[in-house]
C-alpha cells in the first residue's frame, strides 16, 4: 500500500470507519457507500468485502485504472458490489440524487480544493438522514510539527500562520483546522459526531519505508490507534479524520 506511512493511514482509517458504521447502523445492513476521490480504491474494496454496495468516484484516470485492476482481482461477488466512475467530487450532484447514500467518504481530497465549503455541502446532500460523512484532511493545527521535528526552523515558524503547505509530491496544497471544519459541518447539516487523529508517531517516516515484521506492526498500529483517540496526542496528528452525521 505504498509503504509504512500509507499503510498506517489506510488501516487506521478503515478501522475507524468500521467503528462508526457499527455504532450507527444495524448489524448486517447492506449500506450504500460513496467514496469520493477514492484513489487506488483501498477503502472502497474494504467496504465491499464487508458486504456493502460501493460507488467509487475518481477524476484521475491513472488512479482509476489502478482501482479497476485491484477490483478485477477480487471474487465476482465483490466485483458485483462495486461501481467505479470517473468524475469530480465537486460535481456529485451531476451523478447522483440527494439522499442516495448511507455513507460518504472523502479522504485525502480537501487539501486539493481551494474553497471546499460548496463541495462539502454537496457531499452532505448525498446522504440519507442519519447518514455518515467521513472526511480525512491534513491537520492545519499541526503544520509546524513536521518541519520542526526535521530541524527546518524557518519552515516551522512559517507554518504557524498559514494553512498552505507543500506536500511530499511537491504540490501546493492546503490544510484544514478542526474548529473551521466543525463549524462547516454544522452549517451543512452534518454536524461533527466524533474525530480521530491519524499518524501521530509515524508521519516522519519516509514514504517508501517498509512495513516492520507483523508482530511489531501490530504494536505500532495499537499505539497509533490509541494516540488517535486520546488527547492531547490526536491534536498533533498529521491527519484528522472527522465523522459527521446527517440530521
Amino acid at each position: 500500500m505504498g509503504g509504512l506511512r500509507n499503510a498506517v493511514r489506510q488501516e487506521l482509517v478503515g478501522r475507524q470507519v468500521e467503528e462508526q458504521i457499527t455504532q450507527r447502523f444495524p448489524v448486517g445492513q447492506r449500506l450504500r457507500v460513496l467514496d469520493v476521490g477514492m484513489g487506488q480504491g483501498t477503502q472502497a474494496l474494504r467496504l465491499a468485502r464487508a458486504g456493502h454496495m460501493v460507488t467509487g468516484l475518481e477524476q484521475d484516470a491513472a488512479m482509476l485504472a489502478v482501482a479497476h485492476a485491484a477490483l478485477a482481482a477480487e471474487p465476482a461477488g465483490i466485483r458485483d458490489r462495486v461501481e467505479l466512475i470517473e468524475g469530480d467530487g465537486r460535481e456529485t450532484g451531476a451523478h447522483f440524487g440527494p439522499g442516495s447514500f448511507d455513507v460518504v467518504l472523502c479522504h485525502g481530497v480537501l487539501m486539493y480544493v481551494s474553497e471546499p465549503d460548496a463541495m462539502l455541502a454537496g457531499l452532505a446532500r448525498m446522504l440519507a438522514p442519519g447518514g455518515l460523512l467521513s472526511l480525512l484532511v491534513r491537520n492545519g493545527d499541526a503544520l509546524a510539527l513536521r518541519p520542526g521535528l526535521s530541524g527546518d526552523w524557518s519552515g516551522a515558524l512559517a507554518a504557524f500562520d498559514t494553512v498552505d503547505y507543500t506536500n511530499r509530491l511537491g504540490l501546493e496544497v492546503r490544510a484544514d483546522r478542526l474548529a473551521d471544519l466543525t463549524a462547516t459541518l454544522s452549517g451543512i447539516g452534518a454536524p461533527l459526531h466524533t474525530w480521530y487523529g491519524v499518524r501521530v508517531f509515524t508521519d516522519g517516516t519516509e514514504a517508501a519505508a517498509e512495513l516492520p515484521p507483523e508482530e511489531e506492526l501490530e504494536r505500532l498500529l495499537a499505539a497509533e490507534e490509541r494516540a488517535g483517540r486520546t488527547d492531547p496526542y490526536r491534536s498533533v496528528a498529521a491527519l484528522l479524520h472527522l465523522c459527521g452525521v446527517r440530521g
